[in-house]
C-alpha cells in the first residue's frame, strides 16, 4: 500500500484551482511525505474552500492500538463499508490532498520503491478523508495530542500499478468536476470516484 508520496503544488497553483482559496497551512513544504508527517490538504465549507495542514494517519480501529494505547494511524482506507469509516465518509470528512507522485514497494525484500508520475499537465490529487481535532497518542514520548489527520482510500489498481502491487492503489482525481464531486456530493454519488485512474494518466518511473 501507499506509505510514501511527494508534493510539489505551489500555494498559488492551487488558488487557481480552488478561488478564494482560504489558506490556513501558511507556507507549506514540498517534497516527499511519510506516514505521520503534517501535509496540506484541502476542505470545503460553506463559505468555499480551506488550504489546511494535517498529519497523515486516520484514527484505527481500537483493536489495533498498542498496549500502551499507542494509534500509529491507518494511512490507506481500503474498505469504506466498515462501520470504523462509515462515520466520515460524508462531505464535513472529505478532502483532496496534493501530489505528483506516489511510491509502492516492489516485490520481494530489499527491492525498493516503484514511483508513479501523474502526468497529467494540471494539480493531480489523492481522494482523502480527514477528520479534524482528534485525540491520541500517536507517540509515547509526546503523549496525547490533538491533531487534524488524513488518509486516502484505495481502488483497484489499473494497470500500470497492478504488475507492482496487484492488490490495491490510491484514489487519484484529476478534473475539477470530479475534485467538487468528492467534496460536495453524498457518498452514493461520491463513492462513484473510488475508482482506479486511467492507464495513460499514470507513468512507472525508475528514478525521481
Amino acid at each position: 500500500m501507499c506509505n510514501l508520496y511527494n508534493q510539489t503544488t505551489a500555494v498559488e497553483a492551487m488558488r487557481g484551482l480552488f478561488r478564494g482559496l482560504d489558506n490556513r497551512a501558511g507556507n507549506i513544504e514540498t517534497g516527499d511525505v511519510y506516514p505521520d508527517r503534517t501535509a496540506p490538504i484541502i476542505t470545503r465549507e460553506d463559505e468555499g474552500h480551506v488550504l489546511r495542514s494535517a498529519r497523515w494517519g486516520l484514527p484505527s480501529p481500537p483493536q489495533f492500538h498498542s498496549k500502551s494505547g499507542i494509534d500509529r494511524g491507518v494511512t490507506n482506507v481500503r474498505n469504506t463499508g466498515s462501520p470504523h469509516w462509515r462515520r466520515w465518509l460524508g462531505p464535513d470528512n472529505r478532502c483532496l490532498v496534493p501530489l505528483e507522485r506516489f511510491a509502492e514497494p516492489r516485490p520481494g525484500k530489499g527491492a525498493g520503491n516503484a514511483w508513479f508520475i501523474v502526468t497529467v499537465d494540471r494539480p493531480a490529487f489523492f481522494a482523502g478523508i480527514w477528520v479534524p481535532e482528534w485525540t491520541s497518542i500517536r507517540k509515547l514520548k509526546d503523549g496525547e495530542t490533538t491533531d487534524g489527520l488524513f488518509a486516502f482510500p484505495t481502488c483497484e489498481p489499473n494497470g500500470v500499478v497492478a504488475p507492482i502491487h496487484p492488490k490495491a492503489m490510491p484514489v487519484i482525481l484529476t478534473e475539477t468536476a470530479e475534485l467538487e464531486a468528492w467534496l460536495c456530493q453524498p457518498w452514493p454519488e461520491a463513492k462513484a470516484l473510488q475508482r482506479s485512474l486511467p492507464d495513460d494518466l499514470l507513468e512507472l518511473v525508475e528514478e525521481v
